[in-house]
């Protein structure tokens, strides 16, 4: 285990991302599964259509960006075909920008991204972990920007990966690894936004001792995008008397105390199913740490 004395005492510092405007507080980014077996809400949205409804409620919920994914990353998960992949994905995007959002489109197939970013996309989520070199190709011909997540290798096995000496310094070691790689693709630094992966080859004592230390993330030098949303190690914490998990959908509530606990550690951007108590948990996060009120400027 990490042997910080002080494991959150300081605010993290978020440098500004290439591309996309400065709000003065952590991102609100909406969850949107375009699919049938995600872990969460799998199968909620599996028809676009239900999926732009939702994207729309999202937006008026508070949302920043919405990351709009058409293959699940569940642990155990399979892959699903390209052409399949895309259509799940490019028809949401195309609504969700047309109705002013932000998207961003969560892929590691290149071609599914560039299908997203023709559609008025703004942001690649790469939860490859940076491992396809076409898709740092693309990111780095198209200069959007992107967010790099620590990943030892795909869904189908992650859970046998999840093995550390010191899950900080390897998560940390690891990620300053694939962030080379990420330069050397030719995408510029100022456009890259780091996730340490809560839940990707990790179990729940990694997860809980990465959040407890998010500010060792701070040597790379890049703003951080949290994502704990209803994750399983939120329900083996809240587990009942006899050891039972708590069920995915009453996690919202141990959800929301990471939200905010993370945006008063001043990360970038969370990653949320549930987008108005987010967004509330940020705004109260926010007047908590600078001990001032604040407001959304107007248009």
């Amino acid at each position: 285990m990490h042997g910080s004395p002080h494991p959150s005492a300081g605010r993290l510092a978020t440098p500004p991302v290439r591309g996309l405007d400065d709000l003065g507080r952590t991102r609100v980014m909406g969850v949107l599964n375009v699919t049938p077996d995600s872990f969460s809400d799998g199968g909620t949205f599996a028809r676009p259509a239900d999926a732009v409804r939702a994207g729309r409620a999202m937006l008026a919920a508070g949302a920043d960006v919405i990351d709009v994914g058409g293959e699940s990353t569940r642990p155990g998960a399979g892959r699903v075909h390209e052409a399949e992949e895309h259509a799940r994905v490019v028809p949401v995007v195309t609504e969700l920008v047309a109705a002013g959002g932000v998207v961003s489109v969560d892929t590691t197939r290149a071609s599914v991204a560039a299908a997203a970013l023709d559609a008025g996309a703004a942001l690649v989520n790469d939860v490859s972990g940076g491992a396809r070199p076409e898709l740092l190709a693309l990111v780095a011909e198209r200069g959007v920007p992107y967010v790099l997540m620590h990943a030892r290798g795909p869904s189908a096995d992650m859970t046998s990966r999840a093995v550390y000496t010191d899950v900080v310094a390897e998560v940390v070691t690891e990620l300053r690894g694939r962030l080379d790689a990420v330069l050397a693709a030719g995408i510029d630094l100022g456009s890259v936004i780091v996730d340490p992966g809560i839940g990707f080859a990790k179990n729940a004592a990694h997860n809980w001792t990465l959040l407890a230390h998010l500010d060792a993330l701070a040597v790379l030098e890049r703003p951080l995008l949290v994502g704990t949303s209803r994750k399983t190690f939120l329900g083996r914490l809240l587990a009942g008397p006899d050891g039972t998990p708590r069920p995915v959908d009453d996690r919202e509530d141990a959800t929301q105390a990471t939200t905010a606990l993370a945006a008063a550690a001043g990360v970038w951007g969370v990653r949320v199913h549930a987008v108005r108590p987010a967004a509330d948990a940020v705004r109260v996060a926010r007047a908590w740490t600078t001990g001032e009120a604040w407001k959304e400027p107007t248009t």
